[in-house]
This record gives structure tokens, sequence and C-alpha cells, in this order.
């Protein structure tokens, strides 16, 4: 019978290299197994828990408020949550514009929020509500009042028309207004009246609110030092002296009430 004859045991440079091919396959297996080891400890561990969540941007409701509506909880698995379904839950708050959210290394949530612009405060009778620039009243205790007032402007699309008027005005004019007033005894247009925080009166009509109010520090500024009165926008712009208009030099101090007139 003949003899098998292995050629690789003959060969030194063919036995050497089935050697490294067999160990590359054994190194290989050892991290395959290595790395399944360390997932499943890494899955069992605290590490791989949400250990924080960060809320940026929040300004109209607290952090806990975002937590909820998020649907996380300290605790949960960090691979259990798609960002962007997370993100999605978020805007649907009549509130939040737009959210984002990400995953901080190995154990943290950041979500960003970018909440409806500010715009007023709707007066409701013995309180406010916040207007926001998408025209939702937010239904919330108001506490301070850093904004202009709105008055009868209950009916949401003349608000609306109010909000898209304001959104085209100047941010520094914008913030000199102290109140803006809805006249409801006119029908065939809508007059409202504007309280400024340095003491003027501006009567306007809303459509061409925006359009009008721009020119506002250009008209001040014309005027006499300390000379306060009415600003007539609602055809051309020209003003009248308190005393032209009342009759009399009205006392007016900055951030005037006029419902305490």
């Amino acid at each position: 019978m003949d003899k098998v004859i292995d050629i690789e045991e003959r060969i030194p440079s063919l036995r050497e290299r089935r050697k490294k091919r067999t160990n590359r396959k054994f190194v290989a297996l050892l991290l395959i197994f290595l790395t399944l080891l360390a997932i499943l400890l890494y899955s069992q561990s605290k590490y791989s828990e949400i250990q924080n969540i960060t809320i940026e941007g929040a300004v109209l409701f607290d952090q806990k408020s975002y937590e909820a509506a998020s649907g996380l909880t300290i605790g949960d698995s960090m691979w259990s949550f798609d960002t962007r379904a997370v993100a999605q839950k978020i805007e649907k708050l009549e509130w939040v514009e737009k959210a984002t959210v990400k995953k901080n290394w190995l154990t943290g949530v950041k979500l960003d929020v970018q909440e409806y612009v500010q715009m007023g405060y709707l007066d409701v009778g013995n309180s406010y509500q916040m207007i926001l620039s998408n025209n939702l009243a937010l239904n919330q205790p108001v506490t301070i009042v850093n904004g202009p007032i709105y008055s009868n402007f209950d009916d949401e699309k003349k608000r609306e028309a109010l909000i898209d008027q304001l959104t085209d005005i100047e941010p520094e004019v914008l913030q000199l207004v102290s109140q803006i007033m809805l006249n409801i005894e006119k029908e065939d247009a809508d007059y409202v009246t504007l309280y400024m925080n340095d003491g003027n009166e501006i009567r306007g009509i809303l459509s061409t609110l925006a359009e009008k109010m721009n020119y506002y520090p250009s008209v001040v500024a014309q005027l006499e030092d300390e000379q306060k009165g009415v600003i007539d926008m609602e055809v051309g712009i020209f003003f009248r002296s308190y005393a032209d208009v009342y009759g009399f030099a009205k006392e007016v101090s900055e951030n005037e009430n006029p419902d305490e007139e």
C-alpha cells in the first residue's frame, strides 16, 4: 500500500503559514467572543441606562414637563428609544416649534427645545394669558407681565392678524409698546390704539400697523423734548399734543396702564 506524504510537513514555509492561519482564526473567534461578552455585560449594567436628562431652551415650562412629554425616565435603556420618535412627541406640544434629541455619550440624553416666541398677554378680565407667536393662548397663571397687553382681542382671527403685524415690527419699536386696544365700536375697520412706554398714544388700523409703526422712532425724534401726544397713523402719519386732543395737558407716566385712567 502506497504511503500518503503530507507535502506541508516536508516544506517548513507551508507548515508555518498554516500555523499562522490557524492562529488568526483563533484570535478572530476570541475577539468575537469577548465582544459579545462585553455587550452582554454592558447591557446588564447601569452604564447602559439613562442616568441624566438635560433640557435646553425650556422657558415656558419646566424640565419635568418635557421629561413627561418625552416618555423617557432615568433608568431606561439607552437603546430602547429612537431619538427622532422622542423629538416628534415633544413637537406635538402646542407651544413647541421644534425639538431635537441626542444621546450624550453612554448614559445621557439631551433635549433641545425651540419654543414659540412670547408675543404678549391677552387681557381676560381679572387675569392675563400669555400669547405666543403661533397665536396660542397659554392657559397657565401669569405672575409677571413683561410684554404688551392685548385688550378686546378675544376673537382668534383678529388676534392672529395682530400677531402677523407684530412679527413685522422692528424689535426695538415693539418693546416700546405697553398695551394694544382694539376698538370694538367701529366695524368698518379694525382700529387700534397703542399705549407706548414713553407716554405717547398711537392710533392706527390693524392691517397697516407694522408698516406705519416702523416709522415711530423717526416721528418721535422730530418732537420737542418732553412733548407727548397722539400719533395718528390711520391714514397718514401726524402728531397732535394731548392738549389739542383732550383739551388739557395729559399727565402720562411710563408704563401707565390705560385701564386705570
